[in-house]
């Protein structure tokens, strides 16, 4: 079946999206035409469910992409109500998820919104689903984030009495959309070369146009050395990362204390490198070398007004504005593969290049700590040197 049109973005930003606690829906003119009869219901309980991990925003994100995906499919595809999904209609939601409609996938990420005259209206450039170079293929980490996320919302949905059962629990072989795999999968993250040109890029930047991109070298940097979580840059209701998060011990060392996923605060050790780029990002900014304690100033400040970021996606344009210009650069001086690469790095790949880079000389147990895993098995994942070795042992070997 093919559908010409692409829905429309359903939910807004965290930081646009109203409280659904607070303020019932009570129209849905801005969704789609002939949705069904419960798709009232549908979507507040969905807003609930969303609006409910608002104090991690990549959390949120995560869900409300997953909701919304299925949201689409349910009125639009399957033409029903959340409430009258039953097991086998999940089974076609996924065949449909790893191979939605052209007209629904986009070759890169826009805002789902635009303010205009002082509405907030869906962006008509805006797709649900993005495929950066290529056919779209749906991932069997995006499997997994499926299943978990739907499974979470039908449990939410059984509390709210909306539903009697979870079909996703009623699915007895979910084995045929997740593979097991014997060792972990490769680790996205930038090569060497690549990461070479990507911080060329940002202190290129800087150097042009220090009042605006002093900033971009120091998110580059910290994104790399300190492997930080986007959301950990950005000020959210439950964290406002400040200069004075910056803090000596009693010996001299710089620390760095952030708060990242699972709401778990951490103290990452700060490089001599790493401090030097602080001194240079704070002498940009007109302030000491170092920061004081307690120190208030927004890490990341805003160029127009006061106060600190509190958008990812601007941190993320920020980066990709540094891809690209390495990509660009990377093609112009012969190095096509690498460049064509680089297209499909993401912001994450910088926190999988930082952890990659140090486990080979540093202790796993320091970088696991510093990364915020929960385990070193998560750690190991980053230590591919083993990888290499066996493929150097296996080059050699004989048939005849």
């Amino acid at each position: 079946m093919h559908y010409d049109k692409s829905p429309a973005a359903f939910f807004d930003t965290l930081e646009e999206m109203p409280n659904p606690f607070k303020s019932q829906i009570t129209t849905l003119p801005h969704l789609i035409e002939g949705a069904p009869a419960d798709a009232l219901q549908d979507y507040q309980y969905a807003s609930e469910f969303i609006y409910s991990y608002r104090g991690s925003p990549d959390t949120f994100s995560t869900y409300r992409r997953e909701i919304e995906h299925f949201l689409h499919w349910c009125w639009i595809v399957a033409k029903k109500s959340v409430n009258q999904i039953l097991r086998e209609d999940i089974e076609n939601y996924v065949e449909f998820a790893k191979q939605p409609p052209a007209t629904w996938i986009g070759n890169k990420n826009v805002p789902r919104f635009l303010c205009k005259s002082g509405d907030r209206l869906p962006n008509k450039n805006w797709r649900p689903y993005v495929s950066k170079g290529g056919e779209y293929a749906l991932s069997q980490a995006a499997t997994q984030s499926l299943f978990s996320v739907l499974s979470s919302y039908f449990n939410f949905l059984i509390q709210e009495s909306y539903i009697a059962a979870n079909p996703i629990s009623q699915i007895r072989q979910k084995s045929k959309f997740l593979r097991k795999h014997q060792s972990q999968g490769k680790i996205r993250r930038l090569s060497p070369l690549q990461w070479e040109y990507v911080a060329e890029a940002a202190e290129i930047l800087a150097k042009q146009d220090p009042i605006r991109h002093e900033r971009t070298l120091f998110i580059m940097n910290a994104l790399y050395a300190m492997y930080l979580r986007i959301s950990e840059l950005v000020e959210t209701s439950r964290w406002l990362p400040q200069m004075g998060h910056f803090q000596p011990d009693q010996e001299g060392n710089w620390w760095f204390v952030t708060v990242g996923k699972g709401n778990k605060e951490r103290e990452i050790s700060v490089s001599d490198a790493m401090l030097t780029a602080l001194k240079r990002y704070r002498s940009s900014r007109g302030l000491s070398p170092l920061p004081s304690p307690g120190e208030s100033n927004p890490l990341i400040h805003k160029t127009r007004g006061r106060g600190g970021i509190t958008s990812t996606r601007q941190i993320r344009g920020i980066v990709q504005t540094c891809f690209d210009l390495a990509a660009a650069k990377m093609r112009k001086e012969g190095f096509v593969e690498d460049s064509d690469r680089l297209a499909a790095a993401t912001v994450h790949w910088l926190r999988h290049t930082g952890i990659s880079d140090d486990v080979k000389h540093r202790p796993r147990e320091h970088v696991r700590d510093d990364a915020g895993h929960g385990s070193s098995a998560i750690t190991d994942r980053y230590i591919d040197v083993e990888r290499t070795e066996r493929h150097a042992s296996a080059r050699s070997k004989l048939i005849k």
